[in-house]
């Protein structure tokens, strides 16, 4: 006999069930975000490497390929960026940073006589400063070689997982089913195959949108004349893989080195007003366009999340939270006792209600007409 709980006992299971899931993302830090990274190139590469299965080459081998094509592609992007930051900082010893430190001290002087506030800048920006207000006092080199070599184990640790998971990934699969014995075998492969669709094309139209954006961005601050432009431009289009926080950073670097280098207003305001209008046609026709419904999920709950993950995990937090929650979503339509929390993170149903009034039986329909004029007696007594 099958015991069923009472719906608030059920709710508050799960939402025990959820402060569990984060209480053990905050203590597995270390280890859960190698491994949802890892999971997630996985997915990425799960397809590639069906490809190469079809043509008779052994799992193993075909997980090596897929990774060592993946890791000389990623290396090779590293090497562009760290090319791209090189350029930028020997400018800084070449007169750049005077200018910053003038157009600081200009700034300080400016808002002391104004508003009587102090910057704490009167000597203009101070590396030394910034660098004691980001580190710690108590920071000793041991511990800096110890963050550095947990650093170092946590990249090498990525492609190991990646290729296990690429060999177990059927395991994985049989496991959830075994989860989930009471679900038909059929439904949960399509499930996961969707999941890892979803992952797929979330990667890769957000990795679309990124290029774009990264061209469309270095074309705007060419013909503007900003130097740089190239290196400006890509990390505004890396960073528009953070939803809402990342565009608003990609805009404000590339605002303020105009506004210190270049002699007339116009140049920031141009930056400001160009990385808006590209910035409204990415939300309202390319990530909809190349993205599409795949990640499906409200902004409420967008939002509340990317507060959530960097909070506990910072930046690479609020970059994995968004196919997290996509993922948590699938699965809680694989029960239901849990749909109604995947209806929650997804987009509103402004049909469900007239769905849902077509659906109910005569009796049903008298005793909500009844129970909407006992109501109604009763708000016209209160308000006489």
């Amino acid at each position: 006999m099958e015991l069923r709980l009472p719906p608030y006992l059920r709710t508050l299971a799960i939402m025990l069930l959820i402060t569990m899931i984060v209480f053990f993302m905050i203590v597995g830090k270390g280890l859960i975000v190698p491994l949802l990274i890892s999971g997630y190139i996985a997915m990425l590469l799960t397809s590639t490497c069906n490809r190469l299965e079809r043509f008779k080459i052994p799992r193993s081998l075909a997980a090596f390929l897929c990774l060592l094509v993946f890791v000389a592609l990623l290396t090779g992007i590293i090497i562009f960026i760290c090319m791209q930051v090189r350029g930028f900082t020997n400018d800084l010893g070449d007169g750049l940073m005077a200018k910053i430190n003038t157009f600081v001290i200009e700034a300080n002087t400016w808002s002391k006589k104004t508003f009587g506030f102090d910057l704490g800048m009167p000597n203009g920006f101070e590396i030394e400063k910034a660098v004691e207000m980001v580190g710690t006092e108590n920071t000793k080199p041991t511990q800096m070689i110890l963050d550095t070599l947990n650093t170092v184990s946590d990249i090498i640790l990525l492609p190991v997982f990646i290729f296990f998971l690429l060999i177990y990934r059927d395991h994985l699969a049989v496991f959830v089913t075994k989860v989930f014995r009471r679900q038909d075998n059929d439904f949960l492969l399509r499930k996961l195959t969707s999941i890892r669709k979803i992952v797929h094309a979330y990667i890769l139209g957000a990795g679309k949108v990124m290029c774009i954006l990264a061209i469309v961005n270095t074309a705007v601050l060419f013909a503007l004349g900003i130097e740089h432009a190239i290196f400006f431009g890509v990390l505004a289009g890396m960073l528009n893989i953070i939803p809402y926080v990342g565009p608003t950073l990609g805009a404000v670097l590339p605002f303020f080195f105009a506004l210190v280098t270049k002699d007339s207003v116009f140049y920031p305001i141009a930056v400001a007003v160009s990385f808006t209008i590209i910035q409204i046609l990415e939300g309202s026709f390319l990530t909809p366009k190349i993205t599409g419904s795949n990640v499906n999920l409200n902004a409420l709950v967008t939002f509340i999340g990317l507060l959530v993950g960097g909070a506990i995990w910072g930046i690479m937090g609020m970059i994995l939270i968004i196919p997290t929650i996509a993922i948590m979503k699938k699965l809680f339509e694989l029960s239901p006792d849990t749909r109604p929390y995947a209806y929650l993170f997804g987009e509103e149903d402004s049909n469900w209600f007239k769905r849902r009034n077509r659906q109910t039986t005569p009796a049903e329909a008298q005793a909500e007409v009844q129970t909407d004029k006992e109501v109604k007696a009763v708000m016209n007594n209160e308000a006489h």
